[in-house]
């Protein structure tokens, strides 16, 4: 069965380590018939949420007008949704932390849900990223059926593109070819 999968590069470097894994993840996505978009959460324009709860008494719409609204109907619409960044102090990065907030707005239609975690850091231990993936995690827990089905640990990696030498491109097509 073909799904849609919606791949979210959290990556402020265009081509920067997680972002090329999220290239990798959907070949292997395509690849295997499924209906694949990759958005790259940098080149839109989320405002963080200011926690008003307009969106509660408007029927989810937001008080912000910006690129989220489209953004948060393809995560409703997927079927399997890859969460991708680089680590920041052990955490996810800002432009990714912004886009998951602002899912408050619709949070309860965001259900059934197939997670796929990608993390690269420049340390060596995958320990690392353990951290980063609890953050990705927190935002699972609130989806109803969330199921997480893979993880790749982009762990040594600081340079622009240094992971292309690395096994995690090939375990990145791996996962998105067995969606």
């Amino acid at each position: 069965m073909n799904k849609k999968v919606l791949i979210l590069s959290g990556s402020p470097r265009k081509g920067g380590n997680s972002d090329l894994l999220c290239d990798e993840f959907y070949r292997g996505a395509v690849d295997g018939g499924n209906i694949v978009k990759k958005i790259r959460v940098a080149e839109k324009k989320i405002g963080f949420c200011t926690g008003c709860y307009y969106c509660k008494k408007s029927g989810g719409k937001c008080a912000i007008t910006d690129d989220m609204a489209d953004v948060l109907q393809d995560i409703i619409d997927s079927d399997v949704i890859v969460l991708a960044s680089p680590v920041y102090f052990y955490s996810i990065d800002a432009q990714l932390k912004a886009l998951i907030d602002r899912t408050v707005a619709r949070w309860l239609e965001v259900k059934d849900k197939e997670f796929y975690y990608i993390a690269t850091c420049a340390d060596e231990e995958n320990q690392s990223c353990e951290t980063t993936f609890a953050c990705l995690r927190g935002y699972a827990d609130c989806v109803e059926g969330a199921v997480e089905k893979g993880i790749i640990y982009g762990s040594g990696v600081y340079e622009k593109g240094e992971i292309k030498n690395k096994v995690q491109m090939q375990q990145a097509y791996q996962m998105g070819l067995k969606v």
